[in-house]
């Protein structure tokens, strides 16, 4: 069974910071591009962040460039997401997304909140 478990989302004040964790199974791992992808309270969704499969490269959408760093550990099957310097606009529901051409397995997410 493919699983894709998010972990590490919260409640957190302006500044400050969190990891969010991805952990695959069912599937293999290493060969899927990883993603990270938010949905905000009423919007739709946008993307935050991407990472190859060997973890070499890495992309950011300009609104979270220079605050987040995403890495990946093939090892453990799983995927980061360091988030540094939040703001109330981070508030959102993370997902992560596993693609391999034409297949793709997202996750359940994880809530961030961003509040003083």
């Amino acid at each position: 069974e493919v699983q894709l478990v998010e972990s590490g989302g919260g409640m957190v004040r302006p500044g400050g910071s969190l990891r969010l964790s991805c952990a695959a199974s069912g599937f293999t791992f290493s060969s899927y591009d990883m993603s990270w992808v938010r949905q905000a309270p009423g919007k739709g969704p946008e993307w935050v962040s991407a990472i190859n499969t060997g973890g070499g490269s890495t992309y950011y959408a300009d609104s979270v460039k220079g605050r987040f760093i995403v890495s990946r550990d093939n090892a453990k099957n799983t995927v980061y997401l360091q988030m540094s310097s939040l703001k109330p606009e981070d508030t959102a529901v993370y997902y992560c997304n596993a693609a391999w051409g034409t297949v793709g397995y997202w996750g359940q997410g994880t809530q961030v909140t961003v509040s003083s």
